[in-house]
């Protein structure tokens, strides 16, 4: 599954070489992925899917991981002699993951809907509220622009948060199976449209000048995290499944949504899509050998 799953990213690569589509088509695929297909499957999936209360060590860890991996981030920047805007570009770009776009269809692969539904607590809760705050705290300090934000606003407005929230809330309440079926069909959109998306974005010379730290950024954000991660979830969390999905959140590739923080508050730019590449091409080795590592 894992594989059919690179498939899609490969698809990507080639319909953008062979000129079907461009690196800008994939902004209205993002559209329609966090407007529609990701809420979709996020309601569909957490109403049918029994709540464990445990799920919420899930992003606490992940909470911990991002706190103690922006903290090696910056030792790192010091070391490296990285300053303002390329060193807030390294700090964003090495902590928060891709935990929807790559942990969404990974977990559902390795796991299904069991796997998926951890995965969500996790990103929801963990990943996202924590580059909602934190990264952005941590962008506004490094970046060259000042922008004001309302970190409150922007999580309840984010439509996935939406689509998680009405799910917990409308557990018990029955919903025509016309609409779950229509939801269900939008919510398989996610996961062939994530990864032609990404692959749309793929560009190797994006790595030029900046391979070197880009590679010390990697060996952090695919090893060193996941490593954080393994050992925190063997301490706290009771069921391996937990444990796969805390593993693989923190060892996914950077966040796509950091070249928008990076336009934003303008961070290097060209750094954070040196680092997403080449931390999509390391975690094709990273994220299996983890997952065989727990067993």
């Amino acid at each position: 599954m894992i594989g059919a799953v690179m498939a899609y990213i490969a698809l990507g690569v080639v319909l953008r070489v062979g000129g079907v589509l461009s690196a800008a088509d994939a902004r209205p695929l993002n559209t329609l992925l966090i407007w529609v297909a990701m809420p979709a499957l996020i309601f569909t999936t957490v109403r049918r899917e029994a709540f464990d209360p445990a799920f919420a060590m899930l992003p606490l860890i992940g909470w911990v991981v991002a706190l103690v991996g922006l903290a090696l981030a910056w030792g790192l920047t010091r070391l490296l002699k990285l300053e303002g805007p390329t060193a807030g570009a390294f700090m964003l770009a090495a902590v928060f993951g891709n935990t929807a776009y790559i942990g969404y269809p990974v977990a559902s692969a390795l796991l299904g809907d069991a796997g998926l539904v951890r995965a969500i607590f996790s990103d929801i809760f963990g990943n996202t509220l924590a580059v909602i705050t934190v990264g952005t705290v941590v962008a506004s300090r490094y970046g060259a622009g000042q922008v004001r934000t309302n970190a409150l606003k922007e999580l309840v407005t984010f439509p996935p948060f939406i689509a998680l929230a009405a799910a917990m809330l409308l557990r018990s309440a029955p919903v025509p199976i016309q609409v779950t079926s229509w939801l269900d069909a939008l919510g398989k959109l996610v996961v062939p449209v994530v990864m032609i998306s990404v692959g749309l974005t793929l560009k190797p010379r994006a790595l030029r000048g900046h391979l070197a730290h880009a590679s010390v950024l990697g060996a952090l954000k695919l090893v060193v995290l996941p490593l954080m991660a393994l050992g925190l979830g063997a301490l706290v969390l009771t069921d391996e499944a937990s444990l796969r999905i805390a593993v693989l959140e923190a060892g996914v590739p950077s966040m796509l949504f950091t070249m928008i923080m990076g336009l934003r508050f303008k961070l290097d730019i060209d750094f954070i899509a040196s680092a997403i590449l080449l931390t999509m091409v390391g975690a094709v080795i990273t994220i299996p050998l983890f997952q065989l590592l727990i067993g």
